[in-house]
């Protein structure tokens, strides 16, 4: 069975960071791209960044770019975001996803893992 497993998030300072971990099992991880995605209260899922399977073709979303960083090591099945200088507005649950985002947002998940940023 597919699974994903979030972690690394927690409650950071304005212009704080934080480094989320999605650890994947049970399928072929270095043959997957895979997503980050997150949900604000009262919002939709929102894509945050996609990176190919062998990490080297990445895309973030206008609101992070420059600011969080996608990566993976396919060694040990897992994948990363690098949130830096982060903002009120960046508060979510943030989820990893497998594969290219769909547009049906029916991607599996993970439970997540919560980010607020707050002073």
């Amino acid at each position: 069975e597919a699974q994903l497993a979030e972690s690394g998030g927690g409650l950071v300072e304005p212009g704080g960071s934080l480094r989320l971990s999605c650890v994947g099992s049970g399928f072929i991880f270095d043959k997957q791209p895979m997503t980050w995605v997150r949900q604000a209260p009262g919002k939709k899922l929102e894509r945050v960044s996609e990176i190919s399977s062998d990490g080297t073709s990445i895309y973030y979303a206008d609101s992070v770019k420059g600011r969080f960083t996608a990566s993976r090591d396919n060694a040990k099945q897992t994948l990363y975001l690098q949130l830096n200088n982060l903002k009120t507005e960046d508060t979510a649950m943030y989820y990893c996803a497998q594969g290219w985002w769909s547009p049906s947002a029916d991607n599996l998940r993970g439970q997540g893992t919560q980010v607020t940023v707050s002073s």
